[in-house]
């Protein structure tokens, strides 16, 4: 049984096949296709944290594959009311698959010990594989294929900076990050990445000039994520350097895209005239998500299922 809960749990071949599937499962939608590949199949989300994006492309996807989504909130109790030994074989063992987005990733990681299903990580406070597929999956159109493009990180390397470096660690493409030494990634993470790309593609500066130069894609993110508002004063300031404007976008490649997961606050990580400017990709970056996510839901459930029976 396989859990996605970083993309460091799919090997290369496996994310290229992920990314197909989702490029055709669109393709299949906008021409009025609908096959019920997850018929009569149970999909749970046990969220703890609020949720546009990921819940509603969740029970959309599931909707259009011919299943049924039951969202569990915090209602159910998880890792309050009961022990996780009793919580999730019991809940699992009533499911096909179970999304979960949480604020601990250890304490997802520990549910798994347990589970009677495959679980996908929904959002933790690590990592975000569900946005870094969509996101590449909007590469990949905008760029016509994933040769010969570049993407530069702005700001709080955090769960959305972690998934995307490990993806295009996966693919072979350049990805830079740009932010001050104290929001950066440990050396060791980097140097990782690098060796199981087999060159350096993944770099970190604090000069966010440097990171955007001749790029294609420039992304960021909330400089404060939800139960981070604690530290909010502070990421404001020493991340006041890194907002993502016109004069930055100015430094990437010729008609470079704009990327951001979402929500954003605009006058703060970016400004509303990038956001809102010809080059923004924002709206097919989170429309990506429901294909995208459908993707890796049919490759677990069916292709991957199958090869391992």
């Amino acid at each position: 049984m396989r859990h996605v809960l970083s993309l460091f749990d799919l090997n290369s071949d496996e994310i290229r096949r992920v990314l197909e599937l989702s490029a055709q499962l669109k393709a299949d939608l906008a021409s009025g296709k609908r096959e019920s590949l997850l018929e009569n199949h149970v999909i749970g989300l046990l969220f703890e944290k609020p949720s546009l994006r990921t819940r509603v492309s969740f029970e959309t996807l599931t909707s259009h594959l011919g299943g049924n989504s039951l969202f569990l909130g915090s209602d159910v109790g998880w890792g309050t009311r009961e022990p996780l030994c009793d919580f999730m074989p019991i809940l699992t063992s009533y499911l096909d698959l179970l999304i979960i987005r949480a604020k601990s990733h250890a304490l997802v990681q520990k549910s798994l010990e347990f589970s009677q299903c495959p679980v996908i990580n929904g959002l933790t406070d690590v990592s975000h594989p569900c946005q870094a597929l969509a996101d590449i999956l909007t590469v990949q159109e905008i760029a016509g294929g994933l040769q010969d493009v570049s993407l530069a990180y702005i700001g709080d390397a955090n769960n959305v900076t972690y998934s995307l470096a490990v993806i295009c660690s996966r693919l072979g493409i350049p990805f830079n990050i740009g932010a001050p030494g104290a929001y950066q990634f440990e050396s060791s993470f980097i140097e990782q990445l690098n060796a199981d790309a087999g060159k350096e593609i993944i770099r970190q500066t604090d000069d966010p000039k440097a990171a955007v130069e001749n790029v294609s894609f420039v992304y960021t993110d909330v400089w404060t994520s939800m139960g981070q508002e604690a530290e909010s004063k502070q990421r404001l300031k020493d991340l006041a350097a890194y907002q993502v404007n016109e004069e930055l976008m100015s430094v990437a490649a010729p008609g470079a895209k704009f990327l951001h997961c979402l929500p954003a606050r605009r006058g703060e990580e970016v400004t509303s005239g990038v956001i809102d400017s010809p080059a923004s990709a924002i709206v097919q970056q989170a429309n990506n998500r429901l294909h995208a996510q459908k993707g890796l839901v049919v490759w677990l459930m069916n292709e991957h299922q199958v090869q391992s029976s």
